[in-house]
């Protein structure tokens, strides 16, 4: 697992000061590059490797609003290896611990020039092997 923390912004709230649905989306998505980031992987290295990463699902299941000024906590896992897909756990939670969304992001390898989907570069799945094992978490 790996945690990171963000400050809810005003402009990313409504007139009642409660985050936009669709920010949580941003969230989550700083919040999986910082997790390849602390792996030794940026999507930037990915990418001049040959190797695309492009969402194609997303599910969020709100539970309480977060709001102006809050520090959020978001809490990211992959908890399989990656074939030709990833998927990536979200867990949101405010600076009282209260459990605020649930969600989960499925993105595919694609290949840069071809636009076709590939297997995950080795290089990431050996990261992934040595996160897996630091953690003590089985390997799916």
């Amino acid at each position: 697992m790996h945690e990171m923390q963000l400050r809810v912004r005003y402009a990313e709230t409504d007139k009642m000061g409660v985050v936009y649905h669709g920010n949580y989306a941003q969230y989550f998505e700083v919040a999986r590059v910082e997790m390849l980031r602390s792996l030794g992987v940026s999507y930037r290295s990915m990418e001049d490797e040959g190797t695309m990463l492009p969402v194609v699902n997303l599910n969020i299941d709100y539970k309480k609003p977060a709001l102006y000024d809050e520090l959020l906590t978001v809490e990211t896992t992959i908890s399989e290896l990656p074939g030709v897909k990833i998927q990536f756990s979200y867990k949101l939670l405010n600076q009282n611990q209260d459990l605020l969304a649930l969600a989960s992001t499925t993105l595919v390898f694609v290949d840069v020039e071809t636009k076709r989907p590939k297997r995950c570069p080795e290089f990431l799945l050996e990261k992934l092997k040595d996160h897996f094992k630091q953690n003590n978490t089985p390997l799916a």
